[in-house]
């Protein structure tokens, strides 16, 4: 029989290096017998006394697998795309394949936590959101929820750990990689949770209260925005037709546009057109109306970045994160750097709702390419994420996407969409309410990143 490791006689050697040396029994009674050194070597603290995953649930389910439309057709369905910061939002997808009863089993209620099941991004693999209130929502199968047992530990509390450096190191440990990143219910039962006080819960409950509070008037005052510019428009009361067929000549369609395909030509679209045409200020392309940034920038290899991808865009046009990384560890679509006041838009259909305003803390971060990147010296940076974000463009930027393996709006089409030029008036005000929402957002963050500091301190304390 060989001798135990000695660690301290290769200390000099192994410096930065972990290791831990287990028996072939310890790793046979592992309930998958892991082999992979990382699962073995990763270690959060000690000290505190854990139970199981499998200990807190009350109840776990899985989301639903069905085919989602952009129709607004059958029932709203959650995805990660919707998570608004550590709280869920408001679906952008729905289902009309799924039965009552399956619906009615997958609803929401309040205290539930979803969490992220898989994913190609192992970095958004175990995010998690709380479910604040009874929602009329159900949710797609790459998430799961879990109900915790109340007396264990809090939803708010558990979204908190999660989130956690060690609650990341938990989930990193026991998600199993593949072709994708995969942390299932399976998985959450064998993960360590911290047992935390009654006194201690309630503080954490108190903090992620306060947050939602300030995220829901953050809301408010963002549609504020919207219906004012919505007003300003024309779209207040606005009825586009609703009539599925429209009849062109040859020469008023493919020779004037290039184009065959009849979504294309449908009548709605005529007439957002036909309101940005007789709107009162005036209009421009996009191409006159704004600046675009489109230059390709290189990342230095060992320099950090801050990386915006479409799953950082929250439903009001902010951030809700990134990935920070060195440039050589950067995907090749991280080419486009941003600056403060640039609104970057989503040019892949089905995400074409993800836009956002770039703020000081996202100064020189990088976005992907899928997003266009703009600003104006006419219509104020709120004004154009307002604009960009309402019914109105959502409309024409769908138009004019194209493509078949991945649809999306190109380069020319985008220059040449016709933008409203706001009245000054109208765009000050509207920018200040969104710098309100914006300030309540950022004291929203800063709770739960109190609520998460105070877990990591009690874990370490």
């Amino acid at each position: 029989m060989s001798s135990p490791f000695n660690e301290q006689k290769y200390k000099g050697l192994l410096e930065g290096l972990r290791i831990t040396e287990i028996t072939v029994t310890e790793c046979l009674n592992q309930n998958d017998c892991r082999l992979e050194s990382d699962f073995w070597t990763q270690k959060t603290n000690s000290k505190t006394e854990t139970i199981k995953g499998s200990e807190i649930i009350d109840f776990v389910q899985y989301g639903t697998s069905k085919e989602l439309n952009e129709e607004n057709k059958g029932f709203p369905i959650l995805r990660l795309n919707e998570f608004n910061s550590r709280f869920i939002g408001v679906p952008n997808k729905y289902c009309n394949i799924i039965s009552k009863e399956e619906y009615e089993s997958l609803k929401l209620k309040k205290g539930d936590v979803l969490i992220c099941r898989t994913n190609g991004n192992p970095n958004l693999v175990g995010r998690c959101a709380l479910v604040p209130e009874d929602i009329e929502y159900a949710y797609a199968s790459y998430l799961f929820k879990i109900r915790p047992k109340t007396g264990k530990i809090s939803s708010a509390a558990l979204v908190a750990f999660l989130s956690s450096k060690y609650g990341r190191k938990e989930i990193d440990k026991y998600s199993m990689t593949s072709n994708q990143t995969n942390f299932s219910p399976a998985k959450f039962r064998e993960i360590d949770i911290p047992v935390f006080s009654k006194a201690f819960i309630n503080k954490i409950d108190d903090l992620y209260s306060k947050a939602f509070e300030n995220l829901t008037q953050s809301q408010t005052l963002y549609r504020q925005a919207e219906e004012l510019l919505l007003e300003t428009i024309g779209l207040s009361d606005f009825k586009p037709s609703q009539e599925g067929k429209n009849i062109k000549s040859f020469k008023e369609s493919f020779l004037s546009t290039g184009r065959l395909d009849a979504e294309y030509y449908q009548p709605k679209y005529d007439d957002y057109l036909q309101l940005i045409k007789n709107y009162s200020d005036g209009y421009e392309l996009l191409q006159t109306a704004c600046n675009q940034k489109d230059d390709n920038y290189v990342p230095v290899d060992n320099q950090e970045y801050k990386y915006i991808e479409l799953s950082d865009v929250g439903k009001t046009g902010n951030i809700t994160g990134c990935t920070v990384a060195q440039g050589i560890d950067l995907p090749t679509r991280a080419r486009r750097r941003v600056n403060v006041n640039d609104v970057i838009i989503s040019s892949i259909e089905g995400s074409l709702e993800s836009c956002a305003l770039i703020t000081k803390d996202y100064d020189n971060a990088l976005c992907s390419t899928g997003f266009y990147v703009i600003n104006s010296s006419k219509i104020n940076s709120e004004t154009l994420l307002v604009l960009f974000k309402s019914e109105l463009m959502q409309n024409i930027l769908k138009q004019n996407c194209s493509g078949t393996i991945l649809t999306a709006i190109n380069k020319t089409e985008f220059q040449n969409i016709p933008v409203p030029l706001i009245d000054n008036t109208i765009q000050q005000q509207i920018a200040g309410l969104i710098e309100e929402s914006f300030a309540l957002r950022r004291e929203s963050e800063r709770l739960l990143e109190e609520a998460k500091g105070l877990v990591e301190r009690e874990i370490e304390k």
